[in-house]
């Protein structure tokens, strides 16, 4: 018995939960689908709508809440979009999907040498 409980996850709350399902899903997420992965992530799903979106109620967390349904319908949509072998060119951030492939600048401001409360920033 003591094994069984040392093999699972314990989260200790919903936002704990959603991190971990989150990392998983970003695992997987581009790999080849199979009988047994579809079936792993209908099970993540279902936990996502069950056991934690009712522990999220018993939280009274709206935006908790709110975040939860926004992830299972990612989630879904992932499912909706594997079946009909299209690409997935999407990664979980913050219980959203983002875009994988967008481009970030680095921006350093610099001080000058005037007086002047303006910043220069210098590419």
């Amino acid at each position: 018995m003591a094994k069984h409980k040392q093999r699972y996850i314990q989260p200790r709350n919903t936002k704990e939960a959603m991190l971990t399902i989150e990392k998983l899903f970003n695992q997987y997420r581009h790999a080849p689908l199979t009988s047994e992965l579809l079936k792993y992530h209908q099970n993540l799903i279902t936990r996502l709508q069950d056991d934690i979106f009712k522990e999220a109620i018993a939280e009274n967390d709206q935006r908790q809440l709110d975040e939860l349904q926004g992830m299972i319908a990612s989630m879904q949509s992932w499912s909706k979009t594997r079946m009909t072998n299209q690409p997935f060119n999407f990664k979980m951030r913050h219980f959203k999907l983002v875009a994988e492939n967008t481009v970030q600048f680095k921006r350093k401001i610099i001080k000058g040498q005037t007086n002047t409360n303006h910043r220069a920033s210098r590419h």
